[in-house]
């Protein structure tokens, strides 16, 4: 998934996303928590990859698993393109009204605007990204 799209939530906690992204999630996806105080919305075949991954490594690992599987709504899209996002989500990602929606490769990120903005910010830097072509092998 690829892209950067500016949304607002409704008064409901509905985010309209984007036509491009809405076709790769497909009509079944999983929205859940990251690390970067932000969420990752998955199709159910990345999720699915994501769950066989889990269940292969060792119990005690799994454990640390939990909240990322705890906090994981099973969403649908409406007919006009929006997706209910759960207060317990909105809250944990800090959405206020401004959501940004990124593609990030095999799934895509929602985060509160302005905090995207200072993520962007730091990441963009001629040295992070000459560190990430070298990562690549670029």
């Amino acid at each position: 998934m690829t892209g950067e799209y500016q949304h607002s939530l409704d008064s409901k906690g509905r985010l309209f996303m984007p036509a491009k992204l809405r076709e790769e999630l497909g009509a079944v996806f999983f929205i859940t928590i990251s690390m970067d105080r932000c969420l990752c919305a998955y199709s159910s075949e990345s999720w699915d990859a994501l769950s066989e991954k889990v269940n292969s490594m060792p119990y005690v690992k799994q454990r640390r698993m939990r909240p990322l599987f705890a906090r994981a709504a099973r969403c649908e899209l409406d007919s006009q393109g929006r997706v209910l996002i759960p207060q317990s989500l909105r809250d944990y990602a800090g959405f206020t009204k401004n959501v940004t929606v990124v593609g990030c490769n095999n799934h895509a990120e929602l985060w509160d605007s302005d905090a995207w903005q200072s993520v962007f910010e730091q990441e963009t830097t001629p040295e992070n990204i000459a560190a990430v072509m070298e990562e690549l092998e670029f």
